[in-house]
This record gives structure tokens, sequence and C-alpha cells, in this order.
């Protein structure tokens, strides 16, 4: 296969991350936009909070989580940049065919098809990032490549929100399905295959043998994984229902809301993983645990945000309040990828990142859009519209748990830690 020049060399690795995130922005446009179209597709289809919360979640996650591994373990023996431009354009075809879907089951179906693409658009993604970027420069490279979750986020919540108002829902689906399809041979042709562990002084090797046994007989790993998760649950489900929430308890139309929700997701966003990835390089330097204590902090101060924030009737203060914990909901990624991908040795990191996304995945975003729609479904009868308020109440206990999962794994990420 092609390989890229040296990557510490040049521009040329910062135009392979500006089409890494470019590529990540499709990623959660296409995964993020069914959040904001939900209403239109409720009202037209007669779906429940239940079912969308399954398409939302469940749908994207079952073959999302379940193909992950074994195309990692494709990626760390074969292109990874072949494996993500296929990838790209699945998940990109498959949202267009959700414009075409006519009932629940059709849309589940087109839903599950997105998963099948995206499976291979991350951990691949986090392996040659570590091969183009020296470790000191990691978590940053990591959080900038993140940055494609919240900018993709806003994008789908405001291009899905304008064109489902200008024209409907179907034609949301479409219009990004196939700007999609458009960037994958681009994509193709300029990234290029760098040499596996360059950046760590290493000769490049063959994915080693018993490499995934090694991972998960690493208490680090588990603490981790399961610690993200428990941030994703509430993570992934308030970012989808948050739409609904907005039209129901505030009473925001369609085209308010995709702008107000929008802003929120890409300043709060950004500043939050950039502040995330610069703090992890700035602490991790002076320990390990420390890529772990960042988001373990960001958690706990989320929550009471978040609180106060879904109670706010001043649209000025929601926006506030609502800012701050959508930035520091995402300040864990750069300094808990990175940490991810020291705990194996460089010729296994797309193995490693595939086993961090099959646990965070499979429960947070699995789990985390159906509670909270379950929870508004149970709890319509006694609260009414409102019902979906106290649903997000109910859910935010969950950083807690995430926190606490994070500052244990600081106690023992130093000896799992590979240089």
């Amino acid at each position: 296969m092609a390989q890229a020049q040296e990557p510490g060399q040049g521009r040329y690795r910062y135009a392979v991350l500006a089409l890494l995130i470019l590529a990540y922005t499709f990623n959660f446009l296409d995964r993020q936009i069914l959040g904001i179209l939900a209403g239109a597709i409720k009202k037209d289809l007669g779906l429940t909070d239940s079912q969308l919360g399954l398409m939302g979640g469940l749908a994207f996650a079952l073959f999302y989580t379940a193909l992950g591994i074994p195309i990692a373990w494709l990626a760390d023996r074969w292109s990874r940049t072949w494996i993500m431009t296929g990838a790209l354009a699945i998940w990109s075809g498959f949202t267009a065919l959700c414009g075409l879907a006519g009932g629940f089951w059709q849309l589940f179906l087109c839903r599950m098809g997105v998963g099948v693409g995206e499976a291979g658009g991350v951990a691949p993604a986090y392996s040659l990032i570590s091969d183009y970027f020296p470790k000191a420069q990691r978590a940053r490279a990591l959080a900038a490549y993140s940055f494609g979750i919240p900018v993709g986020s806003a994008l789908g919540i405001l291009f899905g929100g304008l064109i489902a108002a200008s024209i409907n829902w179907r034609a949301a689906f479409v219009i990004v399905g196939l700007a999609g399809v458009l960037l994958a041979p681009i994509f193709r042709l300029v990234v290029k295959e760098p040499v596996r562990g360059a950046m760590d002084g290493t000769p490049p090797a063959a994915a080693a043998s018993g490499g995934l046994a090694l991972l998960l007989r690493k208490p680090s790993f588990w603490l981790i994984a399961l610690g993200a998760s428990a941030s994703s649950v509430c993570g992934y489900g308030v970012a989808f229902w948050l739409p609904s929430f907005f039209e129901r308890s505030l009473g925001m139309g369609l085209v308010e809301r995709s702008l107000f929700l929008g802003s929120i997701t890409l300043f709060g966003g950004v500043l939050g993983v950039w502040g995330g990835g610069w703090l992890g390089d700035r602490l991790g330097g002076r320990g390990k645990g420390f890529y772990l204590l960042v988001p373990a902090g960001a958690f706990l101060l989320a929550l009471p945000c978040f609180f106060f924030a879904v109670g706010a009737t001043s649209l000025p203060v929601a926006f506030v309040l609502f800012l701050i914990p959508t930035g520091l909901n995402l300040a864990w990624l750069g300094p808990v990828i990175n940490a991810v991908q020291h705990l194996v040795p460089a010729a296994m990191r797309s193995t490693a990142s595939a086993c961090f996304l099959f646990v965070n995945n499979l429960i947070g975003l699995g789990l985390g859009t159906y509670y909270f729609g379950a929870v508004s479904d149970a709890l319509t009868p006694r609260f009414g519209a409102e019902a979906l308020r106290y649903a997000i109440y109910s859910g935010l206990g969950f950083y807690v748990v995430s926190a606490l999962l994070f500052v244990a794994a600081a106690a023992v990420i130093k000896r799992d830690w590979v240089d």
C-alpha cells in the first residue's frame, strides 16, 4: 500500500487531520440529525418516544458495536484509509435512504445501516492520528479530531432543522447523506497510510496476536470504558432529546430551536473538547492519572449545570446554563482516548480503540436515547408535556457513576501504561 511521507515532516499531517475531522463531522452529522427531526418524524409516522429512542440508540448501536472490533482487527493489518473511505460511503448512503422510509421498521433498518458504516469510521482514525502526531501533541490532536462531534452534531441540528422547515424531514436525510458520499473519494485521494509506530520510535510491526486478551486483562481499561459509558448514557441521551425538550417545555419552533441548540452545541462543544485535550497534555506530563481526573472533574461540574439548565424558563439564561455543561460533557474525549491508545503497543491501537468504543457505545449509545424516551413515556400520564424534563433529571446521576469510575482508573493507570 502507498506510504505517506514521514508524518512529523511538513504540514501534510495537518491536512490529514483536517480531512479526518471533516469525515468525523459527517459521522456525527448523520448520527445526530435524527434528534432535530424526531418531532416531525413522530408526527408523520405516528411513533412513540420509546420507538424514537430505539432508532436513535439501539438501531444504530447494534451493528456499530458488533462490527467495530472485527473491522479494527482488519485495520491493524490492512489499509486504514481504505477502510475509512468505504465506511464513509456506506454510512452516508444509508443516511440518504432514511429519507425514503415509510414506517418505523424501514427507518430502523436504515439507521442500522448507518451504524454498519460508522463501525469503520472512528477506531482506524484514532490509530492514524497516533501515527501522525508525537506523544506530546497527541491528546490535543485527538481532541482536535473530536471537534467532529460538536461540529457535526451542531450542523446536523442546524441543517436538519432548516432543510426540514423549508422542504421536509425526508429531504434533510437525502441531502446530508449524498454530501457524505461525495466526500468519500476526496478523502481517499488525500489521506495516505503512515508507517505504524513511527512517532513512537518503534519500527513497523505486524499486529500482535493476543492483543485483545492483553487489553481485557488490564483493570484500567474496564474502569475507563465503563466510566465513559456511564457518561455517554447521559451525554447521548440528553443530546438526542434536547430538541424535543425545547419544543415541548419551552415552546420553541423548529427553526428557532435549530439555531438555539446548534449554537450551544457548536460553541460549548468545541471549547470543551479543546479545553479537555489541552488540560490532558498539560497535566498528563505530571502523572498519567490526570488524563482521567480531568474528565472526572468535568462530569461533577456538568451535573449541577445541567440540572439548573433544564429547570430554566428564560431562553437567555437557558442558553448560558446549557453552554457550560455541553462543553464539560465533551472534555473527556482527548484525555481518555489518548489514555486508551497507551494501554497497548502501537500495532494494536485500532483494536484497543474498537474495544473501548464497543463498551462505550453499546451501553452509552444503546441505552442512553432509549432510557430517556422510555422514562418520558412512563411519566407522561402524570406530567404530560413536562415528562421529558423529569426524564432528563433522572439521568443526571450517571455523571456521578462516571466520575467515580474515572477516579478509580486514575489510581491504576500508571502500571498499565505502554510508552
